[in-house]
C-alpha cells in the first residue's frame, strides 16, 4: 500500500496514553481476520474458533513454526491477539489494519498486569487463553509500519502492554463476531 509515512517514535508515544485507558476487565471485538494462505486476508465479521484449528480457514496449523522442534504450529501460538487502539494507531487507517498478521483485534487492556498468561478470555461463545509464547514486531512489521512502529512495540514498556499484542490458544470452541463483548473469564 503505497502513500503511506510510517510514524515517528515521537508521534507513537503521542499515541501511548489513549492505548493506556483501553478497557480492562471487558471490551469489544473490533476486527477478525483469518489468513488463509501466506500474504492473504479475509476480513470476517463472523469466524468459527476450534480447538485443533485455531480459526477454522486461517493458516496457522499449516503454517508451522521455526519453535517447535519438528516445525509443526505452535500450540501456543494459535492465535494472535492485538489491541485495537495500537494498530489504529501504528496503521493510521482500518484497511491497514489486517496487515499486521493477527487474528482478533480488541479494545482490550492487553499488558502483562491485565492479562498474565493463563487468563481467560470469554468472546461470542468461544473461550480463549493468554499463553505465555511472547509476540513481537518483526521483519515484515517493520516493512508494513516503519522501523519506529518496531521499536516502539519491542520496547521493554511496549513489552510489558504487550503492544504487539499477545498469543492465544482455544480453550472452549465457539462462534466470534465483531462487536462481541470480550470479558476476562
Amino acid at each position: 500500500m503505497a502513500g503511506w509515512n510510517h510514524l515517528t517514535m515521537v508521534e507513537l508515544q503521542a499515541g501511548l496514553a489513549k492505548i493506556q485507558q483501553s478497557p480492562k476487565n471487558v471490551g469489544v471485538l473490533e476486527l477478525i481476520v483469518r489468513r488463509p494462505k501466506t500474504g492473504a486476508r479475509e476480513i470476517l465479521h463472523e469466524g468459527q474458533l476450534d480447538l485443533i484449528d485455531g480459526l477454522v480457514g486461517d493458516n496457522w496449523k499449516t503454517r508451522g513454526s521455526s519453535l517447535t522442534t519438528d516445525g509443526s504450529a505452535h500450540p501456543d501460538m494459535q492465535l494472535n491477539v492485538m489491541n485495537s487502539r495500537v494498530i489504529a494507531l501504528v496503521a493510521q487507517h482500518l484497511d491497514r489494519w489486517p496487515l499486521a498478521g493477527d487474528q482478533l483485534f480488541v479494545d482490550l487492556d492487553l499488558s502483562a498486569e491485565n492479562l498474565p498468561p493463563e487468563t481467560k478470555l470469554m468472546l461470542g461463545s468461544a473461550v480463549i487463553e493468554v499463553t505465555k509464547q511472547p509476540h513481537l514486531g518483526c521483519a515484515k512489521f517493520v516493512e508494513r509500519f516503519g522501523l519506529d512502529a518496531v521499536k516502539f512495540v519491542n520496547s521493554d514498556d511496549g513489552k510489558w502492554l504487550h503492544l504487539r499484542g499477545i498469543n492465544a490458544r482455544v480453550v472452549l470452541p465457539g462462534v466470534i463476531r465483531v462487536g462481541d463483548v470480550v470479558r476476562k473469564a
